[in-house]
């Protein structure tokens, strides 16, 4: 026998449109499969404007078809970018897949459905030169200083991603070898990330400036609270305008990374685990190589030269 807050709950599930219910209930599914709140933000962000358009077409959950999605994506054009349609169609794939395997519709409408062709040019990697220029606003010799200097270095030595980045702790970091252990990954699995000598010089600069144990964050405030994503990039822009160059993003980092690992002859399978990829695709967009680097990575071929 349901108790009285089973009977309010069951009675306010009921109430609820079976637009929102579902959404919701799509939500719980991939809760308990243990995705990470960012992905269940991304699936929230992207299905609830698609059932707003299924309900002013008058269109019930049961009754979606193949062009009902195609009108909708079709509807996004004039302000998202290709790969911006993109991401609404691989959230709503997923959202009819679910349906369609609890039952809900009788035919998945996605298997008619062609995905909205992206051309993946390269994405650019944070300038070198401004980068530098940065660091050279970074006096060692404060906290603050010391901080962002040392952030700077290990965010584009270790090739992470911010929320990985800010997620690690100070038991995280071997200072003998510079082995990071990301435990917080996109993925949900644990991998090995690394610093070099000079990136884990600057870091034990900085912590020298705290009290810290194994447990304390590694990037923090001056108030000892974790750094968090808008803190950091902050920094980055506080430090580019008294620098005087344009602001890389956060992001732009990891794209450096993978890109001078590439040019400096790191193989694609080890830049990859590096990274934390599934697989080797999404690099693809990060390798933006110059004439020079083609032109260098055929003379190190030689094909004619060296065997002919």
């Amino acid at each position: 026998m349901q108790g009285p807050n089973a009977v309010k709950s069951t009675l306010r599930i009921l109430q609820k449109p079976d637009h929102i219910l579902a959404l919701e209930t799509f939500l719980l599914d991939r809760e308990a499969a243990n995705l990470s709140p960012r992905t269940l933000a991304f699936y929230r962000q992207k299905i609830a404007p698609f059932l707003d358009f299924l309900q002013r077409r008058g269109v019930a959950i049961a009754d979606i078809g193949p062009d009902d999605v195609r009108a909708f994506l079709v509807s996004l054009k004039s302000g998202h970018a290709p790969g911006g349609v993109h991401a609404y169609f691989r959230a709503i794939r997923a959202f009819c897949r679910y349906l369609y395997a609890e039952g809900e519709i009788a035919h998945d409408p996605m298997a008619r459905v062609h995905a909205p062709r992206v051309d993946l040019e390269p994405l650019a990697p944070a300038d070198l030169d401004a980068v530098k220029a940065i660091l050279a606003t970074c006096d060692p010799k404060t906290e603050i200083g010391a901080r962002d200097k040392a952030a700077i270095l290990a965010l584009l030595d270790s090739g992470l991603r911010a929320s990985e980045f800010l997620a690690l702790n100070v038991g995280d970091l071997d200072t003998r070898t510079g082995a990071l252990t990301v435990r917080h990954s996109k993925s949900r699995k644990a991998r090995v990330a690394f610093l070099g000598a000079k990136a884990r010089r600057e870091v034990l600069r900085y912590l020298a400036f705290r009290e810290v144990g194994p447990n304390s964050p590694l990037w923090a405030t001056l108030g000892g609270e974790r750094l968090c994503y808008t803190g950091l990039r902050d920094i980055l822009r506080r430090r580019a305008r008294q620098a005087g160059v344009a602001a890389p993003t956060l992001h732009s980092f990891r794209r450096a990374f993978a890109l001078l690992a590439l040019r400096n002859g790191v193989d694609l399978v080890s830049l990859q685990r590096l990274l934390g990829h599934a697989d080797l695709s999404v690099i693809r967009r990060y390798l933006a190589q110059t004439e020079a680097d083609l032109q260098e990575a055929h003379r190190r071929a030689g094909v004619v030269d060296k065997w002919l």
